[in-house]
């Protein structure tokens, strides 16, 4: 009996053994890859960036006196002025990202602006109009500038690709717009100056196209056109010379085409 239980036990350590070596002969499953999960892009979020560009604008000036036509000289002068330059400033904005097709969003943004633009006007005039011909001429210049801009607009943009936003804004324009200008009457000679400068309000309206830049998440590009109208700016003063009241005005609109830069906050 007691030999039995030794051969017993004998046999169920060598079945062990033996188990345990073949359970290290089988081949090892390797681990089951798995890709990682690429996260979906997205637009919403804040974002700042700066930008440079150029413009050409438009000045529709007048300059006049009541008085001019007693001398035969014209009541008021006019002339157009193109209002060219560089540009260049920076931007803040939100987008919300509405679904797959539809961004939404609100930009402002601040502009320097080297635009500006002169015209010029002239006419004889009859100094002593008791004589059958002219006795004098004035010859005069005009001159506008838009020494900064910007602007608070809405933008609506449709996705073109996941990283590639077409977009159309609109909104609020102010600006910084001076005028001035010199009269030279060739009797004497006489020459007198004016000005005067204003910070307008008007609107914007334009489009663009914003895309990622490639393997970032945070930077984009943009090219945006804008076409601005600041309205009227005006002034009158006492003419020095022939009396009276002179009165000048100039209505400024804008097209502007800029490159941007962008970084996203999200």
């Amino acid at each position: 009996m007691h030999r039995f239980g030794c051969a017993a036990l004998t046999a169920v350590v060598v079945l062990g053994i033996a188990s345990v070596a073949s359970a290290t002969d089988l081949p090892v499953k390797a681990p089951i890859y798995k890709a990682p999960v690429a996260i979906p892009y997205s637009w919403t979020g804040f974002y700042v960036g700066a930008n440079i560009g150029y413009s050409w604008g438009n000045g529709d000036a007048t300059f006049g006196n009541p008085l001019f036509p007693s001398v035969l000289l014209p009541a008021t002068f006019s002339g157009s002025q193109k209002l060219d330059g560089v540009i260049g400033g920076g931007q803040i904005g939100y987008n919300w990202q509405a679904n797959n097709t539809w961004v939404f969003g609100v930009e402002a943004d601040f502009q320097g602006s080297g635009e500006k633009g002169s015209s010029t006007f002239g006419d004889p005039y009859c100094h002593d109009c008791d004589l059958p011909t002219p006795t004098g001429v004035i010859n005069g210049t005009l001159t506008s500038k838009i020494l900064w801009f910007g602007t608070v607009r809405g933008r609506v943009g449709v996705l073109a690709t996941p990283t590639l936003l077409v977009y159309g804004t609109g909104g609020l324009a102010y600006g910084k717009i001076s005028t001035s200008g010199s009269v030279t009457d060739s009797v004497g000679p006489f020459t007198w100056s004016f000005g005067s400068s204003a910070t307008n309000v008007g609107w914007t309206v334009g489009a663009g196209v914003e895309g990622a830049i490639p393997n970032t998440s945070d930077w984009t590009w943009k090219v945006e056109y804008l076409y601005i109208d600041f309205g009227t700016v005006s002034g009158s003063a006492h003419d020095p010379d022939f009396g009276g009241i002179d009165t000048w005005s100039t209505k400024v609109t804008d097209n502007i085409v800029r490159l941007g830069l962008n970084y996203r906050f999200h």
